[in-house]
């Protein structure tokens, strides 16, 4: 396993992973795949937030109970794709901070290009869990987060269903202090700069174009 790499392999997580997979998976049954997918992913990767009791009162009696300590975490969605698991995220944490940032991958040079930027604030005080359904050149990914540091961030961590190995090359040698998450690590990059055996354009069937 690379350094600086988690591999979710759950048994629901790799199922599901291969129903997104195939090609005659409709756009509808691939959102909520990828929705429930987000959810599990999102388990993982805040498996250890920090924790501080509060004081609370059940029915019964007061009690010492623990909640997260801290800003709530944020979640950064690069879009369009990025929203597809950022909606399962929500999902287990409904009041994260919400922030998206727009590029786009130059077909000729597979360069990423910043077309939209909006995040919450006080970065440098939370956890930025950054998400994009693909790490594939990797470019993107390091734009992304070199931006979210030059806002203020200092604690991330890169969500991703699918990954390949010179996409965790390129994004670990830019920023090695950010862990990536992902549900696979698949073979290698196409000479259009697309992850095989992959699933596709993640965008193209989250929304059903082309």
């Amino acid at each position: 396993m690379p350094e600086g790499v988690t591999v979710v392999q759950h048994p629901l997580v790799q199922h599901k992973l291969t129903w997104m997979r195939a090609k005659e998976t409709p756009s509808p049954l691939f959102r909520s795949l990828l929705k429930e997918i987000a959810l599990l992913l999102a388990y993982e990767v805040t498996r250890d937030l920090k924790l501080t009791d509060m004081t609370i009162e059940t029915p019964l009696q007061p009690m010492q109970s623990p909640v997260i300590d801290g800003k709530k975490f944020c979640l950064i969605s690069i879009l369009r794709a990025g929203n597809g698991l950022l909606e399962g995220m929500m999902d287990l944490v409904p009041n994260a901070p919400v922030g998206h940032i727009g590029l786009y991958r130059d077909h000729e040079t597979l360069e990423a290009i910043e077309y939209y930027f909006k995040v919450p604030g006080n970065l440098e005080e939370r956890l930025t869990i950054v998400v994009d359904p693909m790490l594939a050149t990797g470019h993107t990914a390091v734009a992304a987060i070199t931006r979210l540091k030059q806002a203020g961030a200092k604690n991330l961590r890169f969500v991703c269903l699918l990954t390949v190995p010179e996409g965790i090359k390129v994004l670990r040698e830019a920023h090695p202090d950010v862990p990536i998450f992902t549900a696979a690590i698949d073979e290698r990059l196409n000479e259009k700069g697309y992850i095989l055996p992959g699933l596709g354009d993640a965008g193209d069937r989250i929304y059903g174009t082309k």
